[in-house]
């Protein structure tokens, strides 16, 4: 039975529903798909570093986040000074790179992968920034090393996107798509239907963890642009950045506007949405009155969708409902099954 050892880089909500999910799953790996793991490194941002090649306990890992405390105390080892430090001396058959987004460069998380996919490590990521950023550049790599890099949980969490393309849709061509990728944005508008103004649909989404206490990636419509242009760099073949995306958040809609809306039988949501046109794509984020006949309309809080049109199928619709770490930290589980085992 293979066994491999894995490295976390970030340890936040997800990298933390991450480790419960591998305590929790740790006997249906097992038995089957014949998969045994050892944690063996988890880096974080602003509570230490554990490097251990017999094994981190989890439990006690994150007990140690939970209370505030320091990883550093769970190293067998000195102390890596940094993530690229940890990736190389924690002996890793696997990183699970989690930390934050940069929109506009996606580093130091290229970095990351890079130096663990040189190392010969499948590479594996909830961050977007790479995606798009260094997608073709990161592939190549993993293909000469015969390794994977995968990134199933940087645009429905653990929804079946990419994969869906990759192993089910042979020879499938994407011509469009059009959806609500940003749960966020789309819980805001949900809230200011229920009668709440902006900032106070704003407030209860940071209340509850789903806003950033600064939001503007959200409301700006950043988060939404990034993935937008990872599914065209990815699933249409062109490279593509965010700034290429046609942008508007939904920072200027008020609750006249929502209430108008609703008085035609309409509602606002972000819509994401591409058009390929032989090497061409025209992406947009906008904010939109969708009428009630419309998929989109009935998708609210922090559920998401998108429609796929393809030269084969017609229309092909991915929902996923209510979301958390969890579901992302799902789709990095199967990443790594699906990497291993092929």
């Amino acid at each position: 039975m293979p066994h491999f050892n894995l490295a976390l880089l970030g340890f936040g909500n997800v990298g933390q529903a991450l480790a419960q999910l591998l305590i929790r799953k740790q006997n249906d790996l097992a038995t089957q798909h014949e998969i045994t793991f050892t944690v063996t490194g988890i880096g974080t941002g602003h509570h230490g570093t554990a490097l251990n090649p017999d094994g981190i306990d989890l439990h006690r890992a994150i007990s140690l986040m939970n209370a505030g405390g320091t990883l550093d105390t769970l190293s067998t080892q000195t102390v890596p000074t940094d993530g690229l430090d940890l990736i190389n001396n924690c002996s890793a058959d696997v990183l699970f790179e989690n930390t934050p987004v940069n929109y506009q460069s996606g580093q130091p998380a290229l970095d990351h992968l890079h130096a663990a996919l040189n190392l010969g490590m499948h590479a594996i990521t909830a961050n977007k920034g790479p995606v798009v950023h260094g997608y073709k550049v990161l592939s190549s790599l993993a293909a000469s090393q015969n390794r994977k890099f995968y990134f199933e949980s940087t645009v429905m969490d653990g929804a079946p996107i990419f994969s869906l393309f990759r192993e089910t849709l042979p020879t499938a061509h994407l011509i469009s798509f059009r959806g609500i990728l940003n749960s966020t944005t789309n819980l805001i508008l949900s809230r200011m239907e229920m009668g709440e103004d902006f900032d106070e649909a704003v407030a209860y989404a940071q209340s509850i963890g789903i806003a950033e206490t600064d939001p503007s990636g959200d409301i700006d419509g950043w988060d939404a642009s990034i993935k937008v242009a990872a599914l065209v760099t990815v699933l249409m073949g062109i490279p593509f950045k965010p700034a290429d995306v046609d942008r508007q958040g939904i920072r200027n809609l008020t609750s006249a506007d929502i209430h108008q809306a609703k008085q035609t039988g309409k509602r606002w949501k972000l819509v994401c949405s591409a058009q390929r046109d032989a090497d061409n794509v025209k992406a947009r984020v906008f904010p939109e009155m969708v009428p009630s006949n419309s998929p989109l309309y009935t998708i609210g809080g922090t559920t998401s969708i998108v429609q796929f049109k393809t030269d084969v199928l017609g229309s092909l619709s991915v929902i996923e409902t209510d979301p958390g770490p969890e579901t992302t930290a799902y789709g990095l589980l199967a990443d790594f099954v699906n990497a291993v085992r092929q």
